[in-house]
């Protein structure tokens, strides 16, 4: 006898903080229980049979409310229901998220001579991801690159790179990225505004996020997907090197996208095993 229901989100993960509420046909509140960590609603408080308005909230979430007939037999079987962020939006499960390098990108693409493009990525970086429960503009992230892991495939290119022309590893060493808030940019979409820390030069700079889901991992924990962009002008951090040809072309361009195909696990560390 009594309530059971599962609580979800819609990438189908347990929203531990749900409340369900039950009401009968006048209104009045016969029941009130809360979700378990699994996401789980289990309460053997007896209900009289009859129909009831079964009403789930969670902060952050949009309420959903649904009807429930109890049988002679004092149970009642929500079954589950999917909660969908306040606004629409969507972003995983609240807490800390740790990047994950190794199934992780953070790449770059400038123009080269003005008529192709040269690609390169950052192979060591490590960053942090935190998910406020209750006001999801308040979450944070937090990155850092080394910045000598440049690697554009050219070996003479990436040491003039990493020379005092571009990066000067040797008195920069590390690239930073610290947000200072995230608002809503569409479903699925946010924009991450943060100070970007990049050859001595911290500027503010707005990444645009795309939350691409939540799920499972063969290791037993859980990750979540994103893809971020971001344009840079080399000149707003100082590094002004600009070799220009004799057809008057210059040989890198000024502007320099990035793109960040990120992974993250649920949780303050990496997996070790």
């Amino acid at each position: 006898m009594g309530l059971t229901a599962r609580i979800r989100t819609r990438d189908g993960w347990a929203v531990s903080h749900a409340v369900v509420t039950v009401t009968d046909m006048t209104g009045t509140q016969v029941l009130r229980a809360e979700a378990d960590t699994e996401g789980t609603v289990r309460d053997t408080t007896p209900l009289t049979p009859g129909a009831y308005t079964v009403i789930v909230t969670a902060v952050g979430y949009a309420p959903a409310a649904s009807s429930a007939l109890v049988t002679a037999s004092g149970r009642a079987e929500v079954g589950t229901v999917t909660l969908a962020r306040q606004g629409g939006t969507e972003l995983p499960p609240p807490g800390p998220w740790t990047v994950d390098p190794a199934h992780s990108s953070v790449a770059a693409v400038a123009q080269h001579l003005g008529i192709s493009s040269v690609h390169g990525r950052f192979t060591e970086f490590a960053g942090t991801v935190e998910i406020a429960p209750d006001d999801v503009t308040k979450s944070r992230v937090e990155a850092v690159i080394k910045a000598a892991s440049v690697d554009t495939g050219n070996g003479m290119r990436d040491t003039h790179l990493r020379s005092a022309d571009f990066l000067d590893v040797e008195r920069f060493p590390e690239i930073t990225y610290r947000s200072t808030g995230v608002s809503e940019a569409g479903p699925d979409r946010w924009t991450v505004h943060g100070e970007l820390g990049l050859h001595g030069v911290v500027r503010p700079v707005d990444l645009d996020l795309a939350y691409l889901g939540t799920g499972a991992d063969p290791w037993g924990g859980t990750r979540a997907a994103f893809r971020a962009t971001t344009e840079l002008r080399r000149e707003d951090f100082a590094m002004n090197y600009n070799q220009v040809l004799q057809a008057g072309i210059a040989a890198i361009g000024t502007t320099l996208r990035v793109e960040l195909d990120i992974q993250a696990v649920q949780g303050e560390s990496l997996p070790t095993a």
